[in-house]
């Protein structure tokens, strides 16, 4: 399983960046993004993640955009499930809340409400304060 995340990372890398949702770097972002918190039981604000919206269609990969305190967009966040990964499935030309990456975390998740089944967070951070911000 741990030989899917370079691979996976570098796709991403590679991948042209074409952004979620036009306007999202403030939010609320437009439809069909919804509150993640006004789906599913989970808290309007998640530290290291921050305030998320989803387009419900997108589930469970996303993008779920990030928003900090202030309601600036500070990271897009993919839900990639492990099973996904394991039978070989592909997340091609996935979108961005905005062309600037300035750093990626990824992680293991055991499941939370809205993504129940095992998956690995892949944060793309937006400009070098970002984990900071979304952190607190």
């Amino acid at each position: 399983m741990r030989a899917f995340v370079p691979i996976l990372l570098a796709g991403l890398a590679l991948a042209t960046p074409a952004p979620a949702h036009e306007g999202a770097v403030t939010t609320p972002p437009a439809a069909p993004f919804a509150k993640v918190s006004g789906l599913v039981p989970l808290p309007d604000f998640i530290p290291g993640l921050g305030t998320l919206y989803v387009d419900p269609a997108t589930l469970p990969a996303g993008p779920f955009l990030g928003y900090d305190h202030d309601g600036r967009l500070s990271a897009t966040i993919y839900m990639i499930p492990l099973d996904d990964l394991a039978a070989g499935k592909a997340f091609d030309k996935l979108p961005v809340g905005t062309d600037t990456v300035t750093g990626v975390d990824i992680y293991y998740n055991a499941g939370h409400p809205g993504v129940e089944k095992p998956h690995a967070h892949v944060v793309l951070y937006h400009d070098k304060d970002a984990a900071g911000r979304l952190a607190r």
